[in-house]
């Protein structure tokens, strides 16, 4: 599996979603703490939205995202739990070609070093839809922090060995893309 690591670090492009009905984006803690760690590593933040913890407004963000070329993985926090509010998990899985099963489990796991066993009300799960990896995350900085350091900052690294996500994500453009309502 080593052909599924680089020598060369690879910046990529993320874009970070918030779904919340109480926060806006002054008051996003969660996606922020998504950004700072995400340029801290090398990577380019694409877009930050917010929407409201709703099935059809999670879905028309992410699938913007997802056919969007520049795009390359997408960072959901909030709406992960068990309130009737929280819609993250069925607005994204129907949505994935392919679901990544450990990265739910794996992030319980580490989870429960830090939490005990409230780790076990995260819905927290991941998967590539159209060649983008779509991480969904609880909706705490704490819970952030944890997906990023123990699961996110290796396996988006293109030198993490002997595997990590980037050869399956999608390659950028050699040439920068014309921009909206131009012509090449």
């Amino acid at each position: 599996m080593g052909h599924l690591s680089s020598t060369e670090f690879q910046s990529l492009r993320i874009a970070v979603l918030t779904v919340s009905d109480t926060r806006s984006l002054a008051t996003d803690t969660s996606g922020q703490t998504l950004i700072e760690a995400l340029e801290a590593a090398g990577h380019a933040l694409y877009e930050r939205a917010l929407v409201r913890d709703d099935i059809w407004s999670i879905r028309a963000r992410l699938c913007a995202w997802v056919a969007d070329p520049l795009v390359q993985a997408v960072l959901i926090t909030g709406g992960t739990g068990f309130t009737d509010r929280d819609n993250t998990p069925q607005a994204v899985a129907p949505l994935l070609d392919k679901q990544v099963e450990g990265f739910g489990e794996l992030f319980r796991q580490v989870s429960l070093e830090e939490i005990g066993t409230s780790t076990v009300q995260s819905r927290a799960l991941a998967g590539i839809s159209n060649g983008t990896l779509v991480c969904c995350l609880p909706g705490s900085p704490g819970a952030c922090r944890t997906a990023w350091r123990r699961i996110l900052m290796e396996q988006l690294d293109s030198r993490t060995r002997p595997c990590n996500f980037v050869p399956h994500l999608k390659q950028l453009p050699a040439r920068p893309l014309p921009a909206c309502g131009t012509r090449s």
